[in-house]
């Protein structure tokens, strides 16, 4: 099923499913009032809200309407946690190249993870927000899972049964922020402003073979400004699927329902699919030629984050964003 968050008057909008093409939608009357109280008691909900779709998909009611995803939230629109690693190695491997850097053999077979900011997610059509062009405004393309509850220490191969839904990320970065910060020795935070996530969260089961419990295989598909980016597949060159990153995330705490577990940045190694960030681009720049020419976000810049079946059409719906100045309070 897919399962999206209308925008109200309130904090957490309203839950809300959505038909398989994207087309139609309606609230989920009578099973849970938001995404958040419905993961809270998924084995409870979770059948109702498939039986309320499998209506909207074969006899939309006369509750249903026509889907704007202008007007929705991401789907949780905050969350209790929201933890990004970094699976795809290869990556992290090219940002340690181009300056010259080893890479620790740790990296291959422990996951990088950061605790991001989840009190005020954007949503999937609202505008990115920055300051200062000057910060470097980067997209990062990901994939993410939503878990019910994880009991802390949970194995890897038990941790895949705990995800409920999917959906895809644009976990916006200002580069220029992050040495500052990694220099403290305490982390990001402000170089790691609100992530976006597509309107629409499915459950493994809408991506049928693409979903072998730990990875999505499709491409994720970039644009800038119109223009073509990157389309990486997901399934390829993933050093660690979600239950890895499931378990690493419980390893010393439990994870409670709701939580949400991102892939980090889709990267393969294969240059000629493209990127899922601006970074990563310009790092191949940097080790092919010496120097990045490609310039990070400016004011006015689009950028347009999306997942295709194998027919072409939308699974998620698209992250569609303008990046804007921000005038801060006086």
């Amino acid at each position: 099923m897919k399962l999206a968050t209308l925008k109200n008057d309130t904090r957490d909008g309203a839950l809300c499913v959505v038909s398989r093409d994207l087309k139609l939608a309606e609230i989920a009357q009578g099973v849970a009032p938001t995404l958040q109280a419905a993961l809270d008691d998924w084995s409870y909900c979770a059948p109702q809200l498939a039986e309320l779709y499998q209506q909207l998909n074969a006899r939309p009611s006369a509750r249903a309407f026509e889907v704007d995803f202008a007007r929705f939230h991401s789907p949780l629109p905050r969350a209790y946690q929201w933890a990004d690693g970094s699976a795809y190695v290869s990556h992290v491997e090219l940002v340690r190249k181009a300056r010259g850097a080893e890479l620790p053999k740790s990296f291959w077979t422990d996951p990088l993870m950061y605790q991001g900011g989840s009190d005020a997610f954007l949503g999937p059509r609202d505008d990115i927000p920055v300051e200062s062009e000057e910060w470097g405004v980067d997209l990062e393309g990901e994939v993410a899972v939503i878990v019910d509850d994880v009991p802390m220490g949970v194995p890897a191969k038990k941790a895949g049964a705990h995800v409920c839904l999917v959906m895809l990320v644009n976990d916006v970065s200002l580069r220029n922020l992050i040495p500052a910060e990694l220099a403290k020795g305490f982390g990001f935070f402000q170089s790691k402003p609100s992530s976006a996530f597509s309107p629409v969260a499915v459950t493994p089961d809408e991506l049928g073979a693409a979903w072998d419990g730990g990875k999505v295989s499709l491409p994720l598909v970039v644009h800038i400004n119109d223009t073509p980016f990157g389309r990486p597949n997901a399934g390829v060159d993933m050093t660690f699927e979600f239950p890895k990153l499931i378990a690493h995330a419980a390893k010393t705490r439990p994870l409670g329902a709701g939580t949400i577990i991102g892939s980090g940045t889709v990267s393969n190694r294969d240059a000629s699919a493209g990127s899922a960030c601006l970074a990563e681009r310009r790092m191949l720049e940097t080790i092919e030629t010496g120097a990045a020419r490609t310039p990070f976000l400016k004011f006015g810049d689009r950028v347009r984050i999306e997942m295709l079946d194998a027919d072409g059409r939308s699974i998620f719906g698209a992250i569609d964003q303008q990046v804007v100045r921000y005038a801060p309070p006086r």
